[in-house]
């Protein structure tokens, strides 16, 4: 069954938004290594650092893990990525539902592809396609 297997927080100050949630909750934030090859890039094609969360529930064992990256447009909010078999399936589901794909299917190359939709209420969401042989 789909399930969220990764949240992104967007910020316009990055070393401020990382420290309030290290502060609130102890989360683990670092670089990811994969920036440092410029693999990732903005939605204006740019090389973009990315930085991983690690977060723990109260017994100490891994959760859920996120991302922060700069805000790409002044109305990105948090987004979930739902874990599913096909990006291309699901993209289509998410339109025969009502919803909207506002951006198209992207690879993150070695780890999978990803793609940007809106719920019937405008809720963004991402669905997310494990493939280590993602170009």
């Amino acid at each position: 069954m789909p399930t969220i297997v990764h949240f992104e927080i967007p910020s316009d100050d990055i070393e401020r938004t990382k420290k309030f949630y290290t502060d609130l909750f102890g989360w683990k934030i670092e670089k990811w290594p994969g920036t440092n090859d410029s693999q990732l890039t903005s939605t204006a094609g740019q090389p973009m650092e990315y930085l991983m969360v690690t977060t723990t529930d109260d017994k100490g064992n891994k959760a859920v893990g996120g991302g922060m990256m700069k805000r790409q447009m002044p109305e990105q909010q948090i987004t979930n990525y739902i874990s599913v078999r096909s990006v291309d399936e699901y993209k289509s589901k998410v339109e025969k539902l009502g919803g909207k794909v506002v951006a198209p299917k992207k690879a993150v190359p070695g780890m999978g592809y990803f793609a940007l939709g809106l719920d019937t209420e405008n809720n963004s969401f991402a669905i997310w396609e494990s493939n280590e042989s993602a170009k």
